[in-house]
């Protein structure tokens, strides 16, 4: 609830964007008022969808509601892809894709992990949520590092290969458009696999989770929003949210070329952040709650369809427009999702989180945060080709 006092600077940033047409001098104050619009419509998105939620069998609703969250992170890929030029803005979108990952496994489940274990000596989650979460994540997290590394392993042309520029970054294009077919069919599965075969199984330990929220009473006497008002809920704020990304990613490029700030910062750390508020903040409440698997899917549920639904979307949409949008991270990058993956897993392992684990988890991310602040900025592929020829 204390999100809604931001909601003033909705208009406010509505009606400074229109005033650029009159002033060219604002582009900063644009980037930010947006920004800061984006998290209490987000924030509305996602308690409309989870009083949707709610009214849905368990599985279904959790992940209707993680759906309505992730069309923030679309909308700003789909936005971004359309102003691209000459690969100016692929950077910012892949680095989006990653770190949309990374602040969903490390701030967000660390803060779960950290505020829940405040108020008891630990929280124990089912192994059905953890094992198929980080199974999940880890073929997610093979998948995006393929096509970097080909790239890389190629890329330094050694005598034995013979292979030019042009050529490798039209291989690694392919790689990644497969791979981007072949994840979507694995988030059918994923579909498939929590909404019909073993849908019994989440169900019940949601269920259970419902009885051990420590707010179980109040929530229930609380009044809840009727169908009607979740749907009117939903437009108004998608609609909100859909502007303000526009208008911010309008001014992403004037903020990376001239205020210097890092395409691999912006897209890991300050996009990801704003996208994903709703999610991150109904995360942290259910984890304050006791309520750790709904936590935990609102935590690793996103992570899981940015990278099997979001990112292959974004590359076939790029192929569709002509766009050079591919799978081919930064190899710093991508090494940091995978080990991010892999200190999540283990964390995950014995079935419980204190607020020790959440806290370090917190301290990865900042470290990550800080090094990719003075990660120097990365040139286009299409561009690095153009130098080559030349």
């Amino acid at each position: 609830m204390l999100v809604n006092i931001l909601w003033p600077v909705v208009p406010a940033a509505i009606a400074i964007y229109f005033a650029y047409f009159a002033r060219r001098d604002l582009p900063v104050w644009i980037f930010s008022l947006n920004y800061i619009a984006m998290v209490p419509s987000a924030n509305l998105l996602g308690f409309a969808g989870g009083e949707l939620a709610k009214k849905l069998p368990k599985v279904f609703g959790v992940l209707l509601e993680t759906t309505l969250t992730s069309v923030v992170e679309i909308v700003l890929f789909m936005v971004l892809l359309h102003k691209d030029e000459g690969g100016n803005l692929i950077p910012v979108i892949q680095a989006a894709i990653l770190g949309s990952i990374l602040a969903n496994l490390l701030l967000c489940l660390g803060l779960c992990f950290f505020f829940g274990g405040l108020r008891r000596e630990h929280q124990s989650f089912h192994e059905a949520v953890s094992e198929v979460g980080t199974g999940l994540l880890l073929v997610a997290g093979f998948g995006l590092l393929i096509p970097s590394a080909f790239h890389s392993a190629l890329s330094g042309s050694p005598s034995n290969i013979n292979i030019s520029p042009e050529e490798l970054s039209h291989s690694t294009l392919v790689i990644s458009r497969s791979t981007s077919v072949i994840l979507l069919v694995a988030f059918l599965m994923y579909l498939f696999y929590n909404l019909r075969s073993h849908h019994s199984i989440f169900d019940e330990v949601l269920e259970l989770d419902e009885h051990q929220d420590e707010d179980r009473e109040k929530e229930l006497k609380r009044a809840k929003l009727t169908l009607t008002e979740c749907f009117l809920a939903i437009v108004i704020s998608l609609v909100c949210v859909c502007m303000s990304a526009v208008f911010l990613v309008q001014e992403i490029e004037s903020i990376v070329h001239e205020r210097n700030v890092s395409d691999n910062f912006m897209g890991l750390i300050l996009v990801p952040l704003v996208e994903k508020a709703a999610e991150h903040l109904t995360a942290i409440d259910e984890a304050w709650d006791n309520q750790i698997n709904f936590a935990l899917f609102h935590c690793l549920g996103p992570s899981i369809q940015t990278a099997f639904l979001n990112a292959p979307l974004a590359v076939l949409v790029g192929w569709g427009l002509g766009k050079d949008m591919g799978l081919n991270f930064e190899i710093f990058m991508i090494v940091l999702v995978v080990l991010s993956i892999l200190v999540v897993g283990n964390f995950l392992r014995d079935g419980k989180s204190n607020y020790l684990e959440g806290g370090l988890c917190v301290l990865i991310y900042v470290i990550i945060a800080v090094t990719t602040w003075y990660y120097p900025k990365v040139e286009p592929q299409g561009i690095k080709l153009a130098h080559h020829e030349a």
